[in-house]
């Protein structure tokens, strides 16, 4: 029996156990040393083997007749020997060992499993080795990408998104909503100059290649001054209820007061109640009297301005009254007809009726 001596320190141990199996495999007892040139191995390269991260990798190779001693290997690292695990890895295990297949696999497959892995064989006549080079795929997967954000009209704006995969990733971003095909990079970074208050929304991030596909979002929050809608005179008789209403368009949202003339007027003030909701506010008179009448001013404000409106509360006299009834009239099919589209009959609402109901309200006022 041939003796292989390593004179190591137990820092090299491993290193002189992968020397000693090399000189075992290349130099077996009782086989003459050959002349430079001469083979003394059969080295067989398989094609290289790629799997996905993650995945089970299984490998086999032949073993023949007369073995005496064969090895699994990775580079420097010895897995097995025979049925004698060296690898301290738990992921490694040994599927088959027998005269015709020695078979190990790794589960769970990571990028640090890349690779040339060789499976070694000494037969009674001449070493064998048997070499496969492992490539690992990797998902794409991102790992840094810009935080949501709120910025205020006419900025500069860089979003930045980076992803790790294998083979390397192509990265794009889109505006997802509102959806904006104008408005796409393909590359790493989308930059919007001069933000408006419409390029305002959710963007996507998409990182892929042939394995997978990876996304993320950032949602960009654009902030803008108030802009008011134009008021609608409102007229009311006396004794009724009056609603003034105010819109505006702000991010963020607009805080709302009103004015008559110089002087702010409050809720639950005089009669009056004042309701704010989200964009919206309206200034209710539950019981209009001569002095309600006039000139109201909605201010609309956030932290980048305020803009206003004027609107007029003024008096609806009985014969404002019969105007509007003669025009509401006006515009029903016919005249003094409204069309009932399901018998096609018609039915007829005469001036007198009109007059009777406008009668009553003026009756009700006293």
């Amino acid at each position: 029996m041939k003796m292989v001596v390593c004179g190591c320190c137990a820092a090299s141990w491993r290193r002189c156990v992968v020397m000693s199996l090399r000189l075992l495999f290349l130099l077996p007892a009782g086989l003459p040393v050959r002349s430079q040139g001469e083979s003394q191995s059969d080295n067989k390269q398989m094609d290289n083997i790629t799997i996905r991260q993650g995945e089970t990798l299984f490998l086999s190779c032949s073993q023949g007749d007369f073995v005496t001693h064969t090895a699994w290997l990775n580079r420097s690292s010895i897995l097995y020997t025979g049925e004698d695990k060296w690898s301290v890895d738990p992921r490694v295990s040994l599927v088959t060992l027998n005269q015709d297949e020695f078979t190990i696999k790794i589960e769970d497959v990571d990028l640090a499993d890349e690779g040339q892995y060789i499976c070694a064989v000494q037969t009674s006549s001449r070493p064998r080795t048997t070499s496969v080079h492992i490539i690992v795929q990797v998902p794409p997967k991102i790992v840094n990408l810009s935080k949501d954000l709120v910025v205020n009209e006419g900025s500069n704006v860089t979003l930045m998104c980076l992803a790790n995969g294998k083979p390397e990733p192509a990265i794009g971003w889109r505006m997802l909503s509102p959806s904006d095909d104008s408005l796409s990079s393909d590359s790493e970074v989308l930059e919007i100059l001069f933000i408006s208050r419409y390029r305002a929304g959710v963007y996507e991030c998409t990182a892929s290649n042939d394995i997978a596909v990876d996304t993320q979002t950032v949602e960009l929050t654009v902030n803008y001054p108030p802009s008011v809608s134009d008021g609608r005179d409102v007229g009311v008789t006396l004794g009724q209820r009056g609603v003034l209403q105010c819109e505006a368009d702000a991010v963020p949202e607009a805080d709302f007061e009103w004015y008559r003339d110089d002087r702010r007027i409050f809720s639950d003030f005089d009669g009056i109640e004042i309701e704010d909701a989200g964009a919206f506010s309206k200034l209710t008179f539950f019981n209009v009297s001569e002095a309600d009448y006039g000139n109201y001013t909605c201010i609309a404000i956030n932290k980048l301005g305020s803009a206003n409106t004027s609107i007029i509360l003024y008096e609806m006299t009985s014969s404002d009254l019969e105007q509007t009834a003669f025009e509401n009239n006006d515009m029903l099919e016919g005249p003094g007809a409204v069309q009932d589209g399901n018998s096609g009959t018609s039915t007829v609402f005469t001036p007198t009726c009109l007059l009777l109901v406008v009668l009553l309200q003026l009756l009700l006022k006293f």
